[in-house]
């Protein structure tokens, strides 16, 4: 029995059940009244929704608002895969049989409730995410934004139930690229794939002939990055494609099919496509409003950007924390209100006890250029402490390296204060932004153009945001610049994700969160598989 038809008898069911005679309608009426108030019971949220409503229904009634509610919830089922959702959770041809089997008021009124109950499940799902982002990984710091379910109930009684329920998912046009993309990859699994795999990690270089340099133009035909050629040797056209490739995937782009590059280029489309699925998960998370004005660094590309009304206006390399359990950058959003010129570092306590302590046990002279203080921030004479007497946690003194050119957070820092002591700065190890993998850090986020980076955000504020950066930085006194308009900061995490002019990108999972958010999303019947007919 197809879709269509199963819909038009569940339609005629309903319609056939609720024509029956006044008297025993208004038996059927109680009847249904007190299924619903029972099942409603045990839901808040939902027991006030149905008593606001003297327990009438909503979806199994046979009048055109109760059909259109039902066809608008099937047919958002119907394209629950399509965002990533399990179409196992979500099954249209589920409820459509659940309201084909029941004929009592009795039980049509616990269906309706049912029916609910399903309706807020997916409005949760494809608004705001599946899964729990603190419970896949504790550095993703990320509060979902759920609307209450009184609010999607409400919402469900406008004139459109279509338009609510379609307009449910992140309107971004991130969102509406990674779905454009998934659709297109479905498709070429759907085809077969990529082709065969490149043999082997030994390095391909321009000059190089044989069966792996055809493997390696062969996927990148399939995948785009050059028109259908036929060649053996390892020419400029597949130079130019590999320098594309290596672009769109984070890596060097030097032309040269190093290991790196074939592992990518290996990478089969299944397992880009789950990119594309956590990616939409991920923008489900942050449904809501980013600013027309913000800061959007992603961890898993090394970067940090201003976005400006959709449109990225500054770019910059970024160092994030080392892939350790105490380094990693965690995933949040906050709100940057100031920058410091000539900032002084004030050495965490996990560092301190961590690294220096041992260092000053064993030679009290050593990191001379970091000041030792007291609780009120005097400058204490370290050669009258013995530091061999303090462990961890009876260490009473902080440290503090002065503004200087040497200064680990370099010449400036830009603030968004935090339980997680995570800002953006400044660095004197530049060389560190020349690698392709740049998680050296403690947690926070380096910048590879910093001064590039006040200009950008002072020059909202300042006629001449150069000239007034450079005489603060002159003083060499420690500064603080507000800015006059706050803007907010995203730390976000995308291994897949797409440029405005809808150019795919890739990213290796450096944290292996993304794996993590993958096999929570299978745990709950998510499944890549190929485009239908």
């Amino acid at each position: 029995m197809s879709a269509v038809f199963r819909r038009i008898c569940a339609q005629f069911a309903v319609v056939l059940v609720f024509s029956v005679g006044a008297t025993a309608a208004a038996a059927q009426s109680v009847s249904f009244k007190v299924a619903v108030a029972e099942a409603a019971s045990g839901h808040e949220d939902i027991a006030e929704f149905y008593s606001a409503r003297d327990y009438a229904g909503i979806w199994v009634g046979s009048d055109t608002d109760a059909i259109a509610r039902r066809n608008a919830l099937f047919a958002a089922f119907d394209a629950a895969e399509k965002h990533g959702l399990p179409a196992s959770r979500f099954d249209a041809n589920a409820l459509e049989e659940l309201i084909l089997s029941e004929r009592s008021n009795h039980q049509l009124g616990l269906a309706d409730v049912r029916l609910t109950r399903a309706f807020l499940d997916y409005g949760h799902a494809v608004q705001s995410g599946l899964v729990e982002p603190a419970a896949v990984d504790d550095n993703i710091k990320r509060r979902v934004n759920r609307d209450h379910d009184r609010v999607l109930l409400s919402g469900l009684l406008g004139p459109d139930p279509f338009s609510f329920i379609r307009e449910l998912a992140p309107s971004t046009p991130e969102y509406a690229r990674l779905l454009s993309e998934k659709a297109r990859l479905e498709q070429v699994l759907a085809d077969g794939g990529w082709g065969p795999t490149i043999q082997g990690s030994d390095t391909l270089r321009p000059g190089d002939t044989g069966p792996r340099v055809i493997a390696l133009r062969d996927r990148l035909i399939a995948m785009g990055y050059m028109p259908n050629s036929v060649g053996r040797s390892y020419d400029a056209a597949l130079q130019s494609a590999v320098v594309d490739f290596q672009e769109s995937h984070g890596l060097l782009a030097d032309g040269i099919a190093g290991s790196s590059t074939i592992s990518e280029v290996n990478v089969d489309v299944d397992q880009r496509l789950k990119s594309i699925v956590v990616a939409l998960e991920r923008e489900r998370w942050m449904n809501r409003d980013r600013g027309e004005r913000h800061i959007w660094v992603n961890l898993a590309d090394f970067s940090a950007t201003i976005v400006d009304h959709g449109e990225v206006t500054f770019r910059t390399r970024s160092v994030i924390g080392a892939n350790t359990s105490d380094r990693q950058s965690p995933e949040f959003s906050d709100r940057m209100d100031y920058m410091v010129i000539n900032p002084s570092w004030y050495v965490p306590r996990s560092i301190i006890v961590g690294e220096y302590l041992p260092q000053l046990q064993a030679d009290p002279t050593s990191a001379s250029y970091i000041n030792l203080i007291d609780e009120s921030g005097n400058v204490i004479d370290r050669a009258g402490v013995d530091f061999t007497q303090f462990t961890a946690s009876t260490f009473p003194f902080g440290m503090k390296q002065p503004p200087s050119n040497s200064n680990a957070l370099g010449l400036v820092k830009f603030m968004f204060p935090n339980r997680y002591n995570i800002y953006l700065h400044d660095t004197p190890a530049k060389s560190l932004f020349g690698r392709e993998v740049r998680a050296f850090s403690h947690g926070c986020i380096r910048l590879n153009d910093p001064f590039d980076f006040a200009y950008a955000l002072l020059a909202k504020q300042t006629a001449d945001p150069v000239d007034y950066f450079h005489s603060i930085l002159e003083t060499g006194q420690e500064t603080q610049v507000n800015l006059e308009t706050p803007l907010p900061v995203h730390l976000a995490y995308r291994t897949a994700f797409t440029h405005t002019d809808g150019e795919l990108q890739f990213r290796r999972d450096i944290y292996g969160r993304d794996a993590k958010i993958w096999a929570a999303l299978a745990a709950l019947g998510v499944e890549i598989g190929a485009v239908n007919g």
